[in-house]
């Protein structure tokens, strides 16, 4: 296994061991954390990865992530998740999506994020085309009335 899988299967057991020290091994002391579809979520640094994940593992306690698939481009690694678990409120929480990951030095050097909350009850997928189509989704709600 090359460093780039090799890191990644560090992250995925150190994420559902909830074991905060492994999964910071695998991040670059100043590894970038960009979502592109959430730009003002854009952080640099292992330590806000620690508040990140020991938040989320304290807060989620049965939090789990599944790599669903994987593939090496270069030193770029994507992936596709399913991350769930059950909030200590007892709501649910269910997300998936694709991380982009550069790997140096069997290190996460850098990760594009396009994790998205599951949303269950939607409008369906005329009013998704609808808010492609228009200015805002004010504009789409003002355009049905």
């Amino acid at each position: 296994m090359d460093g780039r899988a090799e890191v990644l299967a560090r992250l995925v057991e150190a994420t559902n061991d909830h074991d905060l020290e492994a999964m910071l091994e695998c991040f670059k002391p100043d590894y970038r954390s960009e979502q592109p579809a959430h730009p003002d979520r854009e952080f640099g640094g292992r330590e806000q990865v620690r508040e990140n994940w020991g938040g989320t593992f304290q807060e989620v306690p049965d939090f789990h992530a599944n790599l669903l698939r994987s593939t090496v481009s270069g030193d770029t690694v994507w992936s596709e998740w399913d991350w769930y678990g059950t909030r200590k409120d007892g709501s649910r929480l269910e997300m998936r999506g694709v991380v982009l990951m550069g790997v140096h030095d069997g290190q996460i050097a850098w990760a594009r994020l396009y994790m998205e909350f599951v949303e269950r009850g939607g409008a369906g997928i005329r009013e998704a085309v609808r808010r492609m189509r228009t200015d805002s989704p004010r504009q789409a709600e003002d355009d049905q009335g």
